[in-house]
């Protein structure tokens, strides 16, 4: 009962206090909401000012690829997003190089749709394979360590193999799949920045079991002085520049490109599937659906009462918990025992571990005003 009067939900959005940071205001308007129209009054532009800005960097981008075999590298987890920003860098006239982080998750769907997309579009396909074992023992550290996003692995890795890639091969662009309109209103107390590597190997220095040696590591200073001013690598996010309409690109993919879908966001890897559908709901009581939808309800792309109509849905039916754990814990080496220790323990804030989140911090006040002045950090 009293948990019950405590509860709120945005009037706006479908965030409610399962996010424990949120504020609202006296519309009833949520913190985030309002996160999110900062932030897409300052990058996104799906009009002439984002065709000018990549008319830019293709030009760019054609001009650094001279004498190479790539304009640019593009990641490609065979979703929605990576899938799209392929084909439409094809589109643009560049030439770009599809990397594919494998983490050990992939499902045979989105291997599938991988290889058909590369095909169908005429584009090399380089595939980064991550030694298991210490991929293994670095998500087991995760779930041992308490702290929400347990998914940090598999995405600092993701970004670390972009960045070597491109610098193995002497390109200076990456074309990101991230975007404003679906995928930026992530509430911060539901998880931690992946890129904070002090923050990754203190977690596997305290509950992991081997040193990682060839696992792809990039910390603060290699990422933003090393690559962008050694190598001189940019990172453009293709999407911030395009009106972008979710179903309306999933329809085209599924049409002209044979793409299938795979019931989630990011359902292409098993275990961010099991993470966000029985993970942490279960043990951390959020479902990410909400602010995924919510992404779509404040970009106009929903509305309110559909994202809460699909909220009443389960995020997995009942009969695929059962196998997708078991497929799961399997896969780790851990008995249904130990994953039951491993629930049990107490929860922890990614702040209780050694971290460089001030760095980050001091990261997200300068940078917008070097862009704003026309400076790419």
């Amino acid at each position: 009962m009293g948990e019950n009067a405590n509860y709120r939900i945005c009037s706006r959005c479908i965030m409610d206090t399962s996010d424990p940071a949120i504020y609202f205001d006296a519309a009833g308007v949520c913190s985030n909401c309002h996160a999110f129209d900062e932030l897409r009054a300052r990058r996104h532009m799906p009009d002439d000012r984002g065709e000018r800005i990549i008319n830019t960097f293709v030009e760019n981008a054609k001009r650094d690829g001279r004498g190479k075999d790539y304009d640019c590298v593009v990641g490609v987890s065979g979703g929605v997003d990576s899938s799209y920003v392929l084909y439409r860098t094809k589109q643009l006239g560049l030439r770009p190089l599809a990397v594919h982080f494998d983490c050990g998750w992939d499902s045979e769907l989105a291997v599938k749709n991988i290889e058909n997309l590369v095909k169908l579009l005429d584009v090399d396909l380089f595939t980064w394979v991550v030694d298991w074992e210490e991929m293994r023992d670095l998500q087991v550290a995760f779930f041992r360590s308490g702290v929400s996003n347990a998914d940090i692995p598999t995405d600092h890795a993701l970004v670390a193999s972009l960045y070597a890639v491109s610098a193995r091969h002497g390109v200076r662009w990456i074309v990101s799949g991230s975007n404003v309109v679906t995928e930026s209103l992530i509430p911060s107390s539901w998880g931690y920045s992946s890129s904070d590597l002090r923050h990754l190997r203190a977690i596997q220095g305290r509950f992991g079991t081997m040193k990682l040696s060839r696992y792809p590591q990039m910390g603060f200073t290699k990422r933003y002085l090393w690559y962008r001013f050694v190598h001189q690598i940019r990172m453009f996010r293709l999407l911030d520049y395009l009106p972008y309409v979710k179903a309306d690109v999933m329809e085209f993919l599924k049409k002209d490109l044979g793409w299938r879908d795979y019931g989630g966001k990011h359902h292409e890897s098993r275990f961010t599937r099991f993470y966000q559908t029985y993970y942490l709901p279960t043990r951390f009581g959020f479902d990410k659906r909400r602010a995924h939808l919510s992404n779509l309800v404040v970009s106009g792309q929903m509305t309110r009462d559909e994202a809460l109509r699909e909220m009443d849905e389960p995020a997995i039916a009942p009969n695929e918990v059962a196998e997708l754990k078991e497929y799961v814990l399997k896969k780790l080496g851990l008995s249904d025992a130990e994953f039951a220790q491993i629930m049990a323990e107490p929860i922890r804030r990614s702040e209780d571990f050694p971290n460089n989140q001030w760095l980050y911090g001091i990261k997200a006040r300068i940078f917008p005003k070097l862009q704003a002045l026309g400076i790419s950090p």
